[in-house]
């Protein structure tokens, strides 16, 4: 660990975050423009979106044990060149199936940045600043969204599709040469030996059993299932001239404050009771949501509260795993339940909504949060005996 920590390399480390959730955002900004690329496509162009989730899905954990062997700064590096190489072939628009092919070569980069990225912050940062580092960290998908909304899209309006995947190969192929340079004598101590299929499924039972490298991801889990679909199916219920201007503020309103009510709280309390703050605050604003629907104020109240436990789960990691071989397991889990949960909660919490209506919607919300505080507290239990 560093004497001191370098702030300068942990942002840079953090723009290769930026890089990785680009990797989904560039599609979903560009989305209702792929018809004309692919007319023939129908239903299957959603493919193009889901596959590097689908990817994380699968082999989540197993990137955090490669990551781990292959070594946390080359991974990054050779991830990042790879996001490169990819998207300039994206920038071709190559025929439907050779673009999946990409995107699902594109997921393997994505896990391996967002597993080796915070497991490197995490070592690099002074256990005092760790709060603040990695809840940086924890912003990187929400910056990157409206980065591109409000950068990417007109690039797109002016220059045409392709010069959003180039932009994003200079990117990526820039953050590679910049990280690979600065990051060059730092000394992560691995794991050595070879992975195995066998090896691979003690691994997932070791991780999945352990309150202190699972909790971070179950936590998660139950964050990402809500959290999307809260955002996709409440704005109908908002008043019409608030809509936009509320819907855009709920994610920013959410990194504020994780940066900074959320920092804060960390350098009293640990970073589990900044989640559990988090969970407890989310519930409350959903029950003043289904008493009051559409409110704006308590909508942004809570996207704050979601803001909690959003910086807290990726600074706890460090603080419940003491090795950068567990945090890299920890981190590989959270790219596995993130997936899982951004994958089914809008799919299910719509389909509630059709059948049961906003009240049975926002319970069921409410339900998952109470289930995700639940689940920690019982986490914590087990690590105490």
């Amino acid at each position: 660990m560093p004497e001191r920590t370098p702030f300068g390399l942990i942002i840079l480390i953090w723009f290769a975050g930026l890089g990785a959730a680009a990797q989904y955002g560039k599609i979903s900004v560009i989305y209702d423009q792929l018809p004309q690329i692919y007319p023939q496509a129908g239903a299957s162009l959603g493919f193009i979106v889901s596959l590097v989730g689908f990817v994380g899905i699968v082999f989540g954990v197993v990137a955090g044990l490669l990551v781990a062997r292959v070594g946390y700064r080359r991974a990054l590096i050779r991830a990042l060149w790879g996001g490169a190489v990819l998207s300039l072939a994206q920038a071709l628009l190559p025929p439907l199936p050779a673009m999946l092919a990409l995107r699902a070569l594109e997921g393997a980069s994505h896990l391996a940045i967002v597993v080796a990225a915070p497991t490197l912050i995490a070592q690099l940062s002074q256990p005092s600043h760790r709060g603040l580092t990695l809840t940086l960290w924890s912003t990187f998908f929400g910056v990157a969204y409206t980065a591109l909304v409000w950068a990417g899209l007109p690039l797109v309006g002016h220059l045409g599709l392709p010069a959003l995947f180039v932009a994003h190969a200079l990117w990526m192929a820039g953050l590679a040469l910049w990280l690979g340079a600065a990051l060059r004598r730092l000394n992560v101590p691995r794991p050595v030996g070879a992975l195995s299929l066998g090896g691979v499924m003690r691994d997932h039972v070791t991780i999945y059993s352990s309150p202190y490298i699972a909790a971070p991801a179950i936590g998660w889990l139950f964050y990402t299932f809500c959290f999307l679909a809260l955002l996709t199916l409440i704005p109908p219920y908002l008043p019409d001239d608030l809509r936009a201007p509320v819907l855009g503020a709920m994610p920013l309103v959410s990194i504020l404050v994780s940066m900074t009510l959320g920092v804060a709280l960390m350098r009293w309390i640990s970073a589990m009771s900044v989640i559990l703050l988090g969970f407890g605050g989310t519930v409350l604003c959903l029950l003043w949501l289904l008493f009051a629907p559409g409110l704006p104020l308590a909508c942004l109240v809570l996207a704050g509260a979601l803001g909690l436990v959003q910086g807290a789960s990726f600074a706890v990691v460090p603080q419940l795993n003491d090795n950068a071989v567990t945090q890299a397991q920890a981190n590989g889990a959270i790219a596995q339940m993130g997936n899982v949960g951004n994958t089914l909660g809008t799919p299910i919490l719509a389909a509630v909504l059709a059948i049961a209506g906003y009240g049975g919607m926002i319970g069921l919300a409410a339900i998952v949060f109470a289930l995700g505080g639940a689940a920690h507290l019982w986490m914590a239990k087990q690590r105490r005996s």
